[in-house]
């Protein structure tokens, strides 16, 4: 069977004009949340032509989404640089979860877009929210310190991650607390050591 065509990779220009895009779309949205992120605005802000600006994101939900995986990437960067310190798995990843809130928490307006835009997108933008969601997944594992993480491991992971998306939704909604936050991924991440309690020594 033969093996599926892959993209080409982006040039060293390409790469820099989407950075551009990317970081217009940051400012617009810090600034003036979801509906401040307009196509024509984001591309002059860019200075790219706005069909430019289609070629590489379809739509605003496409752009946002790649923007907060882009935002994702910088804060496990900022985490390898400096990570957890806390003596088990669940510690770990409660303190990398509430680090990456409080770095959400700062610009709650671009907050509110990319996790608005997470929620409308549609099949089209599948593989922006996949992702969004693997670069989520690998910033947990990175905190447990798991190399060959089991299946229930994983589970627990997806668990975690799911937990950590819908506190922020609850939060920018005004429905939770920093507090009931920080006490529902703390539980959540318990599952972690749970599963390593589990495992034969």
């Amino acid at each position: 069977m033969p093996a599926q065509p892959s993209i080409p990779p982006l040039t060293e220009r390409q790469e820099a004009r989407r950075r551009r895009i990317l970081h217009a779309s940051a400012r617009l949205a810090g600034r003036g949340g979801f509906d401040a992120v307009q196509m024509r605005e984001v591309a002059e802000s860019s200075q790219v032509a706005l069909g430019t600006l289609y070629r590489y994101f379809p739509s605003k939900v496409h752009l946002l989404v790649a923007t907060m995986q882009d935002q994702l990437e910088h804060l496990h960067a900022t985490l390898r640089k400096k990570p957890p310190t806390g003596e088990t798995a669940a510690r770990r990843v409660a303190e990398t979860l509430m680090r990456a809130f409080r770095a959400l928490q700062r610009e709650p307006q671009l907050a509110d877009a990319m996790v608005r835009a997470l929620t409308f997108a549609d099949r089209s933008v599948s593989p922006e929210v996949d992702q969004v969601y693997r670069q989520t997944t690998a910033i947990i594992l990175d905190a447990t310190g798991l190399d060959s993480p089991t299946p229930e491991q994983l589970s627990a992971v997806r668990v975690i991650e799911h937990t950590w998306h819908s506190t922020l939704i609850a939060w920018l909604s005004g429905r939770a607390s920093i507090a009931q936050v920080a006490a529902d991924i703390e539980t959540a991440c318990r599952l972690i050591d749970l599963t390593q309690a589990g495992e034969p020594g």
